[in-house]
């Protein structure tokens, strides 16, 4: 986990690969963003184990996210060239959206946790009778 170990700061001729490591990082949250979504209108399909890793992965990739906000920071006191600056904030915007899209898998997580397949086997056929009838998936939900 990043937190565990020091941050090893880039030189500025680093950038492209930071920027490869924000964009994909973007990439495939969004992605997975869309498949966690799918589950919402089933959650008893997913386990806590899974919903576990969920919430790890993206706890440790948010970590990610404050370091490369640091590691544009230092870059930007180093007086970057016009065009060196241009690409910090193109990867400074990408790195918002990774929070913002980091943050949502990570609250959908915490939602989908609320009906996972141990949560269902865990309630009471009389709990499960209510949910049916009142149309309700979960303890938040109807």
């Amino acid at each position: 986990m990043p937190h565990e170990d020091p941050v090893n700061w880039q030189p500025i001729r680093e950038m492209p690969l930071i920027a490869r490591m924000i964009d994909g990082a973007l990439d495939d949250t969004r992605e997975h963003l869309k498949t966690v979504a799918e589950a919402r209108l089933r959650p008893h399909v997913l386990d806590d184990s899974t919903i576990n890793r969920v919430e790890r992965v993206h706890a440790e990739q948010m970590e990610f996210v404050d370091i490369y906000g640091q590691q544009i920071s230092r870059w930007r006191t180093g007086k970057p060239s016009a065009d060196q600056t241009r690409e910090l904030d193109r990867m400074e915007a990408q790195n918002q959206q990774l929070r913002a899209a980091t943050a949502d898998v990570l609250a959908l997580a915490a939602e989908l946790r609320q009906g996972t397949i141990e949560r269902v086997m865990g309630m009471s056929d009389l709990e499960l009778g209510l949910q049916a009838l009142l149309g309700s998936r979960g303890p938040d939900r109807r």
